[in-house]
């Protein structure tokens, strides 16, 4: 596996591209200079979840949650428990979950009130 390479003219890093012959080959974005790929390329990227990084969905009545009018999509009833959860990224609103008091159907609004 090649590591990553810098070009030898700029010093900017080189990424793989193809050249006319579709042959694989690395290029640099700023100078435009070329090289041999020798051997083959991955990228990669290691993701670390945290226990923070998981929705909890509350599938039992033993914690007491806010009720809200809002219309269940299975039972029609127009009262559910409501909660809230950052399940993006802190720049973007909050996803919105909802349960109904009746039948307990859950279900998720994405913000933007």
């Amino acid at each position: 596996m090649t590591p990553v390479q810098f070009c030898d003219k700029c010093g900017s890093m080189m990424v793989p591209s193809s050249d006319a012959e579709g042959k694989k080959i690395l290029k640099c974005r700023s100078c435009g200079h070329t090289m041999k790929l020798k051997g083959e390329m991955k990228v990669s990227e290691n993701i670390r979840r945290t226990p923070h990084d998981k929705i909890v969905v509350v599938d039992d009545d033993s914690m007491p949650m806010p009720k809200v009018a809002a219309t269940c999509p299975n039972c029609g009833n127009d009262e559910a428990y409501y909660w809230t959860v950052q399940t993006r990224r802190g720049d973007e609103g909050a996803t919105e979950f909802y349960r109904c008091t009746k039948c307990k159907q859950t279900w998720r609004y994405y913000g933007g009130r």
